[in-house]
């Protein structure tokens, strides 16, 4: 077995990555001296200020320590715990996240939905709502959109607005995990509010693990009304951070200069760049269209055998079961390049 040097790139995850230089500078800079605590800080609240330019809309917003805590809470704080949460089959909130939905809207049910390329559909909305309609059943309550989705689609406007019309039609609030939001948003080279805002959506989970942050992610409330609240279920759920500051002054350094969107751009380019070697290969299969940072493709388990034997992180659970190759905010050409060689060596091997 060859062993890959401590530190090397991978393609397992964009979570595998370290700090992008603007949010670690912003730490730095915020740890000099005292500041208030709980998120009554200038720098928490410049940040807030920040994401309302960036959405060139009102909007309340919180920091929680990581994904799972800001689509749980988010989707519970728009429930009754005989509600419904509809949501595709390979969602994020369905098939990662411990049943944490569920946990924290003491008991609302993810209802699932079926689609292609990892997209839901308005017909799919309205068949779960209307299934059933009796007592007996969860009452449908919150749609929740993964953008970019898990096998590394992105839904358009159009089809978002759709989707809207569709919830709006039943009742039913709009939330959004938007884990890879920024890969979604440099996809589309729309605005932020127009993927957002503009189609409806009640609240955004923004990630920021996955775009160059340490941790912490942003939960964006458009819904003001929905929003009152929120601050108490932070607390009660261990999400508020005494050093508040820590979280939101890494955002200052993505929004500040536009980094959000520059390395998220770069983390498609390099799963572009990966995808278009890849294609040149006769034994390994796209799965999905390439529209953010992953790369899905089927390969030999032996060749995958081969790979992980030659020290090479990824992943296979999920989506489709097949290889996802996952690109992030520094991923380097070279890495690329050693992955695809080290890929054509292990096919030779097995010849």
């Amino acid at each position: 077995m060859t062993e890959r040097r401590p530190g090397g790139q991978q393609f397992a995850s964009d979570n595998y990555a370290g700090i992008c230089p603007e949010a670690l500078a912003y730490m730095n800079k915020v740890n000099a001296g005292h500041e208030p605590s709980y998120g009554d800080d200038y720098w928490t609240a410049r940040a807030c200020d920040l994401f309302r330019e960036m959405f060139e809309a009102e909007c309340e917003v919180f920091f929680v320590f990581n994904g799972t805590a800001g689509n749980a809470l988010s989707m519970a704080s728009l429930c009754q715990s005989y509600h419904g949460m509809i949501c595709h089959r390979v969602a994020h909130v369905e098939t990662d996240e411990c049943g944490a939905p569920e946990f924290f809207s003491h008991g609302a049910k993810l209802l699932m939905v079926d689609g292609e390329r990892g997209k839901m559909t308005p017909e799919g909305v309205h068949q779960v709502v209307t299934k059933r309609t009796d007592i007996h059943y969860p009452r449908p309550r919150v749609v929740s959109v993964t953008q970019a989705t898990e096998v590394g689609t992105v839904y358009t406007p159009a089809e978002l607005k759709a989707i809207h019309e569709a919830a709006q039609a039943h009742s039913l609030k709009l939330q959004m995990d938007g884990a890879r939001f920024a890969n979604a948003a440099a996809h589309l080279e729309a605005p932020p509010r127009a993927i957002t805002v503009d189609v409806g959506v009640d609240v955004l989970c923004l990630g920021g693990s996955k775009n160059g942050l340490a941790i912490g992610e942003a939960v964006i409330f458009f819904d003001l009304a929905a929003a009152e609240e929120f601050a108490y279920r932070c607390k009660q759920a261990g999400q508020l951070a005494a050093k508040m500051r820590f979280i939101a002054a890494q955002w200052l350094g993505l929004l500040d200069n536009g980094a959000w969107l520059r390395y998220a751009r770069h983390a498609n380019a390099c799963a572009a760049l990966l995808e278009e070697k890849l294609k040149s290969i006769p034994e390994v299969e796209a799965v999905f269209p390439r529209e953010a940072n992953s790369v899905f493709v089927r390969m030999p388990d032996p060749v995958i055998a081969s790979l992980r034997e030659k020290g090479w992180r990824f992943y296979t659970f999920i989506g489709s079961g097949d290889a996802r190759l996952m690109c992030s905010w520094d991923t380097e050409e070279a890495s690329v390049e050693a992955f695809v060689d080290d890929l054509k060596a292990a096919i030779r091997e097995r010849r």
